[in-house]
């Protein structure tokens, strides 16, 4: 190659190949680590669901989704930001007891390879008399009442699946209390202050449970 041919011409690849390959490498550390991590898992006995505060009450609540059948993929919509839209998927429930003074939610993925699941939504006050949530109500405030609390990444509202690449298949579970009184809070509560102000008060409880995968 001719010398001053060779001093003029860019030997770099260009930014957008410097960015696509970064990005795959990215995506191939994370691979790499879902399939190391493949069989460490919070549990599904650490959810909500079976905390002394909620696991004596009857599951007598019903609830469903229009978004995606009990126990069927989640569908790429309603998965986290870089993922999906980050849009909370639309809910109902029946059977809240009537002497319930409101309700509360808890979403949360138990397969995370964390000590403990990742909360993906919290949502507190929410009145008896609302029997559902619209589409996206959980990635804003859904009523004046209702009050949001944090996800596992220290943000409010609704953060969407986002399992680990190559870690396999994650159940995700919308667990809705109804409460014997209303609860106070002085902030938007997270799991562990949610939990705390459950005690004695969890009198009916439902849950809805989903998958979501990224290969």
């Amino acid at each position: 190659m001719d010398l001053g041919l060779a001093r003029g011409l860019s030997l770099s690849p260009p930014k957008t190949c410097r960015a696509k390959g970064t990005a795959n490498l990215t995506m191939s550390v994370t691979s790499l680590l879902g399939r190391l991590l493949r069989n460490v898992r919070a549990g599904e006995p650490k959810l909500a669901w079976y905390h002394p505060s909620i696991a004596s009450a009857p599951a007598s609540i019903a609830v469903s989704s229009p978004s995606f059948s009990a126990g069927g993929p989640i569908p790429i919509r309603y998965a986290g930001s870089g993922v999906g839209d980050n849009v909370s998927p639309a809910l109902a429930w029946s059977g809240v007891p009537r002497e319930a003074a409101e309700l509360a939610l808890i979403f949360e993925d138990p397969d995370a390879p964390l000590p403990r699941p990742f909360v993906h939504a919290v949502a507190a006050g929410i009145p008896c008399n609302v029997s559902g949530f619209a589409e996206g109500a959980l990635s804003e405030l859904p009523s004046a009442s209702v009050m949001l609390g944090y996800n596992s990444f220290r943000r409010i509202g609704y953060a969407g699946p986002r399992a680990l690449p190559a870690h396999g298949p994650h159940n995700y579970v919308f667990q809705i209390l109804a409460l014997r009184r209303k609860l106070a809070f002085g902030r938007p509560p997270d799991r562990k202050y949610l939990l705390a102000a459950l005690a004695g008060n969890v009198i009916a409880r439902g849950r809805l449970d989903g998958t979501f995968e990224r290969r």
